[in-house]
């Protein structure tokens, strides 16, 4: 099921325009691992930095228990990796359950901050309904995950201690589930038993479900924060992209021995800017898909600190959302897509909410994992303006006034000189 999610998501992003992230190889690795795997713009924020950390480690290290989890279960084993590490596999095993009891600390907290402290980032309407429940569920799931994990390692350390008919072999260090023991005395080692078996089977099962409910929630970024952050864009945050077919247009316009009438010049532009999906890139559809929703890009927006109706959050989860429902369109018509009478523009995205934009890239620069939402706006607004002649009338008036006089304020070129003749 995970594969077959894996492929959808795969599809869908190729569905975007093909862009060349493939330079400088050592660069965006060094990004990938400073940001996707280190971390680094977490602690912009300590304390939720720190937290965030801990339950990332605990995500990661944890898992490597899931191995040994999994070697026993297929080969009917206890404790495979014990005889091989030796005293190393007491430390493990006892880093591994401090850092579970961390995990359900960090989690505790950042429930209260979700649901009990009025963090404002928390409250927009966008996060309302099913983002707010999935921010919850996996909280949830990483608590009883975390509950059970430890469970099983205390039944499984009084059944070494207390039950030797199991030939349950003595290893690993328990300094947290130790204290749960008390809580089996009386019980009889089958039943002990059997709450260490449901124990390994429920977390076995709890892993494998939340790796396929990762497709359905924003806890996607767990996986897709890798590739997001190593083709991430690497120029400066202030650049804006220039449109190819645009910029060959004006060349040819300056170079007095161009052909207009070439083959090689006279190509027929599909569309200028972006009005679907299928206007955008791979890595910006890939964006989409790799937002966590916390919301950081928004607080930090200029626009939407002013109460406009701008949201750089719901400008990604609008794009998820769309081209979540063009990939069930292109699932339900075998294989192709059929027109919905839908766009990401207006049906998504209003026009107030584009405009709103101040294109500072405060969002770009807030994002953890890299995302930029700004590229999005921008290519919309270019739609607007290039194919609808759609724009604010500051703007057209401004346009028009390049255009006729050279300049954006509404003087004859006969006249930029007249000031001189106030002085």
């Amino acid at each position: 099921m995970f594969i077959k999610n894996v492929k959808k998501i795969y599809r869908n992003i190729n569905l975007g325009i093909k862009i060349n992230r493939t330079d400088n190889t050592k660069l965006r690795f060094a990004q990938m691992l400073r940001i996707a795997f280190g971390q680094s713009k977490m602690i912009d924020k300590p304390i939720v930095g720190l937290l965030h950390i801990i339950v990332y480690l605990g995500f990661l290290i944890i898992n490597i228990e899931l191995l040994e989890i999994i070697v026993d279960g297929i080969f009917g084993t206890h404790r495979a990796f014990a005889p091989f590490l030796g005293s190393f596999y007491n430390f493990l095993i006892g880093f591994f359950e401090i850092f579970a009891l961390l995990v359900i600390i960090s989690v505790i907290i950042f429930w209260f901050r979700r649901n009990v402290i009025n963090i404002k980032r928390f409250l927009s309407s966008e996060i309302k309904g099913w983002p707010k429940n999935d921010g919850n569920i996996i909280l949830y799931v990483e608590i009883i995950l975390m509950l059970l994990f430890l469970t099983m390692n205390g039944a499984d350390f009084w059944i070494q201690q207390n039950a030797p008919n199991y030939n349950y072999i003595k290893a690993g260090s328990f300094p947290v589930s130790q204290f749960i023991l008390p809580l089996f005395d009386g019980i009889s080692s089958n039943i002990v038993f059997i709450i260490e078996r449901a124990a390994w089977w429920l977390h076995i099962i709890g892993v494998l479900c939340f790796l396929n409910y990762l497709y359905y929630s924003k806890h996607l970024h767990i996986i897709l924060a890798f590739p997001n952050t190593y083709f991430g864009n690497l120029s400066p945050k202030g650049k804006f992209s220039n449109l190819k077919s645009v910029t060959n247009e004006v060349k040819m316009m300056l170079d007095p021995n161009a052909d207009p009438f070439s083959t090689s010049i006279n190509h027929e532009i599909s569309k200028f800017g972006a009005s679907d999906v299928f206007d955008l890139n791979k890595v910006q559809l890939l964006n989409a898909y790799t937002c966590t929703e916390c919301g950081r890009c928004t607080s930090e927006c200029p626009a939407n600190l002013t109460g406009k109706k701008l949201s750089p959050r719901k400008i990604m989860m609008d794009t998820r959302d769309r081209l979540e429902e063009v990939g069930r369109n292109i699932d339900l018509n075998n294989g192709k897509f059929k027109s919905d009478g839908k766009e990401l523009l207006n049906d998504y995205i209003s026009k107030e909410e584009l405009w709103a934009c101040t294109s500072c890239n405060a969002c770009v620069e807030a994002c953890p994992i890299g995302i930029d939402p700004l590229s999005i706006i921008i290519d919309m607004r270019r739609y607007l303006v290039m194919e609808k002649s759609d724009a604010p009338s500051e703007l057209n008036n401004m346009m028009s006034n390049i255009e006729n006089n050279g300049a954006p304020w509404p003087f004859n070129q006969m006249d930029k000189l007249n000031w001189k003749n106030e002085l």
